[in-house]
């Protein structure tokens, strides 16, 4: 498709639907990718698959809307999204475009995000909340650093130490420099999600640990109508928590946008 490398994945398929990957070094070659593409093709879907460039090496920018919206504009309407982890950030922006916007039945959101802002705060510093909710994950220094180098070209030596820290980080992130408050602005589905005239489906799991499930319940609140919000505890992110896995889920999940919505 123009704009975008896409994979097409059909098994008697009747409902068009576009798969919005999370991080993936692949792309739409990772493996566990196509394996949720396969499971939703005989679940019923015309399956369609771009690869979202900046999150093949960790990083989100606007620009990483536009294979969604080169998709979306190849497929026939009404199209079904499903987008997964911060994948939904593209995928929401390109249901909110004027362009296709249109062309989107439904979005099933599957661990996804509302601000950008929050997000960097809970990656960076562990801590979450909306509302009456407050928690804290611990995550490895490892993975914080490898974050920040895959978004060096926003920071400078001084501020790549400063978001080394969490308790230093926190501080910085409440008066970040202009530019960076504008691009996290700009990746923030809360931000357009009124202008999204699809139904919107929230799934999170509630034991989360990449992105809190409060990140849903602010999508959910930013624009109640014509939105279902699923919290649950069998799944963590994209790998299982409990015994649940992402992957057993998908084809069920996609189930539920067919008999929900009506679009079988």
């Amino acid at each position: 498709m123009a704009g975008a490398a896409v994979d097409r994945w059909v098994s008697a398929g009747r409902v068009p639907l576009v798969l919005v990957h999370g991080y993936s070094p692949e792309g739409k070659d990772e493996p566990r990718v196509q394996h949720a593409a396969e499971l939703l093709a005989r679940a019923g879907f015309d399956v369609a698959v771009p690869t979202i460039p900046g999150l093949t090496r960790g990083r989100l920018r606007p620009e990483d809307v536009e294979p969604v919206v080169a998709t979306l504009a190849a497929r026939a309407a009404p199209t079904a999204m499903i987008a997964v982890s911060v994948g939904s950030g593209p995928a929401l922006l390109a249901a909110a475009d004027p362009r296709v916007r249109d062309r989107v039945s439904v979005v099933l959101s599957l661990g996804g995000y509302a601000s950008a802002p929050e997000v960097l705060r809970f990656f960076l510093t562990g801590d979450y909340g909306w509302g009456n909710v407050r928690g804290h994950v611990t995550h490895p220094p490892e993975v914080v650093r490898a974050f920040v180098e895959a978004n060096a070209d926003l920071l400078d030596p001084a501020a790549r130490d400063v978001l080394g820290d969490p308790a230093r980080a926190a501080a910085a992130l409440a008066h970040p420099p202009p530019a960076v408050a504008e691009l996290l602005a700009r990746l923030s589905p809360e931000r357009v999600v009124r202008q999204i005239p699809a139904r919107l489906v929230l799934v999170h799991g509630v034991d989360d640990p990449a992105v809190p499930y409060t990140e849903s319940l602010r999508l959910a609140a930013a624009r109640p109508e014509r939105t279902k919000l699923v919290l649950v505890h069998l799944l963590g992110h994209v790998e299982g928590a409990r015994g649940g896995t992402w992957l057993a889920a998908v084809r069920e999940l996609g189930a539920l946008v067919l008999v929900v919505y009506g679009l079988q």
